[in-house]
């Protein structure tokens, strides 16, 4: 059974805290995670006897890559991440677990905690994003057709298949935002798109980002360009 939150009240007013570089979560939209290093499989292992729910958070600045390999480094972190519930995992050979992470809402660090944990944790504010619990919030405002413009584009480009059956099909707060989890961008655009603050802001900044990757090819396909 999938819980439904209404209200920031549902939510926990602490987390645990999964930082990773470039990987992107927004509400209702799932993600994929390999689960194996013991400071995490600790934290999954918490969640799952609580309450399922996990702060995805990305790392903030150079300092994330160079301390990558360090087990117990702590890098700095983003202040907004959203926190996802763990709708399915599987463990595998090799103490390795694969889960399915559906998020719920954005959240705010307000501080992160002193603990005895592997894991990291933080105490969040959600009422900042309250609108992130009401599906297709701000879905009335946004413009699709340019997006799937832009998106037919990229595809023929990179020689790229997409099922159009599914996206046609799908409404607009779900090819917004799963086409921006699954977007190839770096930390700092995948953060930006995680702060928009409608649909649409994340709709028109999706479009833009991709147009200047788009570019940026061309440029590179044709250097009298530059």
């Amino acid at each position: 059974m999938i819980r439904r939150y209404t209200s920031t009240q549902d939510l926990p007013a602490t987390l645990p805290l999964f930082p990773l570089s470039s990987v992107l979560l927004l509400p209702r939209a799932q993600i994929p995670l390999n689960i194996f290093e013991p400071r995490y499989l600790d934290m999954l292992d918490a969640s799952l006897r609580e309450n399922r729910l996990i702060g995805m958070i990305q790392p903030d600045g150079v300092e994330a890559a160079s301390l990558q390999d360090d087990p117990t480094a702590k890098p700095l972190l983003y202040k907004v991440g959203c926190v996802g519930r763990i709708t399915s995992f599987n463990e595998l050979s090799g103490d390795r677990v694969l889960i399915t992470l559906t998020g719920v809402a954005r959240f705010r660090v307000i501080q992160e905690l002193e603990t005895t944990t592997k894991f990291r944790q933080g105490k969040v504010d959600f009422e900042e994003f309250k609108d992130d619990l009401t599906p297709g919030e701000g879905i009335e405002d946004t413009s699709r057709k340019r997006l799937m413009s832009v998106l037919k584009q990229y595809l023929e480009t990179h020689d790229l298949h997409a099922d159009w059956d599914a996206i046609n099909n799908a409404d607009d707060e779900s090819i917004v935002n799963s086409l921006s989890v699954i977007s190839p961008f770096g930390s700092p655009e995948k953060q930006a798109l995680l702060e928009a603050k409608s649909l649409e802001d994340r709709n028109q900044m999706l479009v833009a980002l991709t147009e200047i990757a788009l570019a940026q090819g061309d440029t590179e396909a044709n250097p009298k360009m530059q």
